[in-house]
């Protein structure tokens, strides 16, 4: 049983949370953070991260210290994982939360002898955790995650919006590229690119959509990583004017600053879905082989998603893969853009 919300408020703690998977999985812990920080103010909340995830977690205003745990570079290996924990152990963390449920999650946790630690029922490594809370399916990702620390959660109070703090020089480096491209009235961010192939919503379709868009005079931002900027190339190549890529310019900090000033976010079921939650403008998440019943939509005011679920192979898996297991990819190409861009006109008021 989760420790009662009252008892709590009044310690002071040295808290540890584990979060070391992708970065939509970091954006969707820090509500669970900023939970902790109501919960015990005054208190020191530190987080392991990778590396890929520690600019997110050291942009909250409510975490202490990030420890960048390196899976596949220096600490690769029980060796290097154990050095990793003995120096962790200094620091006498008095409560740990892993929403994490992997088996090195639990490893670390079994290492750190933490008293109070709480992990789901559902991970690898459970018995390493002194308290285990159950893994609703049907809950979002973030209350799932705050369940860890509260079972006082009624109706929306859950829906808390993750929350960073940009730096002077990723503030101006933004100022300047709005100002550059004059985009300070606004855009339509579109987020192409997963890392899942069955995630992505065929480029075609993204290419429609933004050629409607264009026509009504709007202005477009293809956003995404590094590893998106071949997508985001290949869809604004045969369009017009008013279309800019972003890829790989900004970090994901960088890009929440980003999107503060846009319209809208048209994206996959992908990280960007919660980029654009944090920067909490409206966000239409299209769902091709995943489904929203997973628990990663966007949940903040003015957003939405939409999903062609007509179809007995959807959902094929959580995650997705990198092509479809049965060679159609109708969950994609079902969902037509002239059902994306009503979507976009009931979001806008058109």
């Amino acid at each position: 049983m989760v420790v009662d919300v009252q008892t709590m408020e009044t310690l002071k703690e040295k808290i540890l949370v584990i979060q070391t998977a992708f970065l939509g999985d970091a954006v969707l812990t820090l509500p669970l953070i900023q939970k902790l920080s109501e919960i015990f103010p005054q208190s020191l909340i530190d987080v392991i991260a990778i590396p890929a995830t520690e600019e997110i977690f050291s942009a909250s205003p409510y975490v202490s210290s990030v420890f960048v745990l390196d899976k596949k570079g220096r600490h690769k290996g029980i060796k290097r994982l154990i050095g990793f924990i003995s120096e962790l152990k200094k620091n006498n963390y008095t409560k740990l939360y892993s929403p994490h449920r992997s088996f090195r999650s639990g490893l670390i946790t079994l290492g750190l002898g933490v008293k109070d630690s709480y992990g789901f029922d559902t991970s690898s490594f459970k018995f390493a955790y002194k308290t285990l809370v159950k893994y609703n399916l049907n809950d979002h990702e973030v209350k799932r995650n705050l369940s860890l620390v509260s079972n006082e959660l009624n109706n929306d109070d859950w829906k808390i919006l993750p929350e960073v703090e940009l730096n002077e020089t990723s503030t101006e480096k933004i100022k300047n590229y709005v100002s550059a491209n004059n985009l300070s009235k606004g855009f339509i961010a579109v987020a192409p690119g997963s890392v899942w192939q069955t995630k992505v919503y065929p480029q075609e379709y993204f290419a429609e959509i933004a050629k409607e868009l264009l026509h009504r005079n709007e202005k477009i931002v293809l956003i995404g990583g590094e590893n998106d900027k071949n997508i985001c190339d290949d869809i604004a190549f045969n369009l017009e004017k008013n279309v800019y890529v972003s890829a790989g310019e900004f970090t994901p900090v960088e890009t929440i600053g980003l999107l503060k000033y846009s319209k809208l976010l048209i994206t996959n079921d992908s990280a960007p879905t919660h980029l654009g939650m944090c920067a909490d403008i409206p966000v239409i998440t299209l769902y091709c082989s995943t489904v929203p019943g997973f628990g990663f939509y966007p949940y903040n005011n003015g957003s939405s998603y939409l999903s062609y679920d007509k179809l007995e192979c959807k959902p094929c898996g959580i995650h997705g893969f990198n092509q479809c297991p049965v060679g159609t990819f109708d969950c994609g190409y079902k969902l037509k853009p002239e059902t994306v861009i009503q979507k976009i006109n009931n979001i806008l008021g058109r």
